[in-house]
């Protein structure tokens, strides 16, 4: 199939996504012996998650595929070479119309890996930290992450819908076909 029928050109009222990747790293931390998850607090001068913490990742570029982005969101925002990489879920974000009466949003794919190693390096986005899953609810988290991190830390690969409510705040939604088949 040619590019121009891909049925991009006239959206007739359908989502226009942005693809988005989000990796969490784990590892057991060698002093204390408790799992920890890699999350980047962001930059005070970030327009975005200012001071909060969330996962590694950003938007895919045009000339790479979902899996390429997320080693590479590794690579520039921890310093480190990601490993062996496994999709987790899939979520899509309904950010409301635009100014345009498009509606545009974002598909994020959720990955998750075991760190090679627990040194990092700060980038422009914030600065990488080693934290205690036990201890997440103490720290400032970006809003969705309190529902997204035990999804995407364990249990079935999972699907989710963030749709805006009046206020402007996300509603999020998950679901796990494994989960819904076994219930049936």
């Amino acid at each position: 199939m040619n590019a121009s029928e891909q049925g991009t050109r006239e959206s007739g009222g359908r989502n226009l996504v942005v693809p988005r990747v989000l990796v969490l790293l784990t590892s057991t931390n060698p002093s204390t012996g408790k799992r920890e998850v890699l999350l980047l607090k962001g930059a005070p001068t970030k327009r975005l998650w200012a001071n909060r913490y969330n996962g590694l990742g950003g938007h895919v570029e045009a000339n790479e595929d979902v899996y390429t982005a997320a080693v590479r969101e590794v690579r520039e925002e921890a310093g480190i070479e990601a490993p062996t990489l496994s999709l987790r879920g899939v979520v899509t974000i309904d950010a409301g119309f635009d100014e345009h009466g498009r509606r545009p949003g974002v598909l994020m794919f959720v990955f998750l890996g075991e760190a090679p190693g627990r040194t990092l390096a700060p980038s422009s986005e914030g600065t990488p930290a080693w934290l205690p899953i036990e201890e997440l609810s103490g720290y400032p988290l970006v809003d969705d992450l309190d529902e997204l991190l035990p999804r995407a830390l364990g249990g079935d690969f999972f699907y989710g819908h963030y749709s805006p409510q009046p206020d402007g705040a996300l509603h999020y939604t998950f679901q796990s076909p494994i989960s819904n088949l076994q219930s049936s």
